[in-house]
């Protein structure tokens, strides 16, 4: 490994880079004489008379500059500056639903009537393997338009896939709005491989429908609608396994109510899949139809009642998230959700979930803002109180007292537990506080970008601190790829990667192979997490800001930090 050595300023004759901790940074790189020199370095002058330094730059002392929510660099589709590499084929449209393969080799896709392997072993390599045709029948196609949909909407758009061990994936799709899965080999990728099977409850009708589904060891755990109206939603668990039958929610009125769901997350050290999404609130009553955000929990060891709650959830709770700034209104909207790991050597408690929130009040409408969750949290508000439905009108919520807590809802294990408390948690089963993010507040509020997908990952800078890193996908085709600096968040660059806004989209991070995959129907997009060399001088390098940089004056080139530290 090379020493390294972090300083403020390039050694350059012609430009400087100074961040003092009252001035706002120079936005750009500026000519010497145009700046007064930093008092703490050597001036200009000295330069030529001081040894080289392995690596000039980064991040952390550019912390204190104030940040401004505006892309320092945009690169159009096509720009020589940003490389990005495309996938496109004739005849293979919404290529939405993206899985890796364990080995990183493999990017399998769902698509519109197909399933699709892409090689992308390689960096900036996205080739077509195989592809499995999937396509309903004429007759299938036929009897969805007589049903009154559309013909466009009648296709199959493979909406789950998920890997169920080695040699195996489980993939789902809307089939002419009647939902089929099936098992796939993936050692023998073909269209033989299909063997479609009823998928009612495991993947939506319509295409527009969002849903989420997760795996967790070798059972689907699902979140979607189980009828064609699409008014029927459930939380489900298929595929189970030691003899444990499937469950699904109680028909009860108030366990879910015309929720849209955005995302599900297995946490093994839990033994919980929590799943995200919006719903229509009634603990609220002070204004009709209002939507808040869910975060709800079922316990993967759930086997069902043995009467009360028999094939039905035992373990189920849900709670509000709550996006808010201050007095703001609250950004009661979640888009999307993203897992981050605790870092190594810290506890699951630790794990943080990252969600971009808007709003539903028409005066903030072109806003966005990302909200950041810790689990620990989340488990406090799980741990707490709950409210009590009314089980004559199921619009009213109470507050029961609490010598009338007999059980815990939302602990695993309940499904070992007497009638009388299966029917506690089968009325209290909503928390009474709501889960508030980390700092009480956004780490990002965005007035004009209204962003729908995120991706976020934690990355060492040269100094040795570490920082998070986002990307998140506007709803006008740009992935935005910010960095939350200790005075707020900095957006380093912003990359088109689809010419028109999109309906359907998905990102999916590959933090392994160092870039995230952008799915839409116009295609797919494979795009590296940094691109260093776009910087042309020392003074773009530093003021970019990116962690993943640093600029190596032995070859006068901003470069990848992880090819400084390592030698490569």
């Amino acid at each position: 490994m090379k020493h390294v050595r972090v300083a403020a300023r390039c050694a350059s004759a012609d430009t400087d880079i100074r961040c003092a901790s009252s001035p706002a940074c120079v936005p750009r790189a500026v000519s010497l004489s145009s700046l007064t020199a930093s008092p703490s370095l050597p001036p200009a002058s000295m330069a030529p008379l001081m040894p080289k330094w392995h690596l000039l730059v980064l991040l952390g002392l550019l912390d204190s500059c104030k940040t401004q929510l505006v892309p320092r660099s945009t690169f159009a589709i096509g720009s020589p500056g940003r490389a990005v590499t495309h996938f496109s084929s004739p005849g293979i449209e919404n290529t939405t639903t993206l899985l890796l393969s364990n080995d990183n080799t493999t990017l399998y896709v769902g698509a519109r009537d197909s399933v699709l392997s892409l090689d992308v072993s390689e960096p900036g390599v996205m080739k077509l393997r195989s592809k499995v045709d999937w396509s309903p029948t004429a007759q299938e196609v036929n009897l969805c338009t007589t049903k009154g949909k559309n013909k466009m909407d009648c296709h199959n758009f493979v909406r789950v896939l998920q890997s169920l061990n080695s040699t195996h994936l489980y993939a789902c799709g809307t089939f002419a709005f009647s939902p089929k899965c099936s098992y796939m080999n993936v050692e023998t990728f073909s269209d033989s491989s299909v063997r479609a099977q009823d998928g009612q409850g495991r993947c939506p009708f319509d295409p527009f429908h969002r849903n989420t589904a997760v795996t967790a060891d070798g059972e689907l755990y699902v979140g979607t609608v189980e009828n064609f109206l699409g008014n029927k939603p459930a939380i489900s668990r298929f595929l189970s396994r030691r003899g444990r039958t499937d469950l699904k929610l109680d028909g009860s009125p108030g366990w879910l109510t015309d929720p849209t769901f955005v995302g599900s997350s297995f946490i093994p050290s839990e033994g919980k899949v929590y799943f995200f999404f919006t719903e229509t609130s009634k603990e609220y009553n002070f204004v009709n139809d209002y939507t808040v955000s869910r975060v709800a929990q079922v316990c993967v060891n759930d086997e069902g009642g043995k009467l009360v709650l028999q094939k039905h959830w035992t373990t189920f709770a849900k709670a509000e998230l709550r996006c808010q700034a201050g007095k703001d209104l609250p950004l009661n909207i979640i888009q999307d959700i993203f897992t981050l790991p605790p870092a190594e050597g810290t506890p699951a408690d630790d794990t943080l979930l990252y969600g971009v929130f808007s709003s539903q009040w028409p005066m903030v409408s072109g806003q966005s803002a990302v909200c950041r969750f810790k689990l620990g949290d989340i488990k406090e508000v799980f741990a707490g109180s709950y409210y009590k439905l009314n089980q004559q009108d199921s619009s009213r919520w109470e507050t029961p007292q609490p010598s009338a807590k007999i059980a815990n809802p939302g602990e695993c294990g309940m499904h070992a537990a007497a009638d009388d408390k299966l029917n506690f948690v089968r009325s209290n089963f909503l928390t009474q506080r709501s889960v508030t993010p980390v700092g009480k507040g956004p780490v990002l509020v965005s007035p004009d970008q209204l962003y729908s997908r995120i991706a976020a990952l934690r990355t060492q800078a040269a100094n040795g601190r570490n920082f998070t890193v986002l990307f998140l996908l506007t709803e006008s085709g740009f992935l935005h790829k910010v960095v939350l600096l200790g005075k707020g968040p900095h957006i380093i660059e912003e990359i088109q990667v689809f010419q028109q806004p999109q309906s359907v989209k998905n990102i999916l991070l590959s933090i392994s192979k160092g870039v995230v995959f952008v799915a839409s129907s116009e295609g797919m997009v494979q795009v590296p997490v940094s691109s260093c060399s776009s910087y042309s001088n020392c003074a773009e390098c530093v003021l970019a800001r990116d962690p993943f940089c640093g600029w190596d004056p032995d070859r006068a080139s901003c470069v990848e930090l992880s090819t400084i530290l390592h030698g490569a």
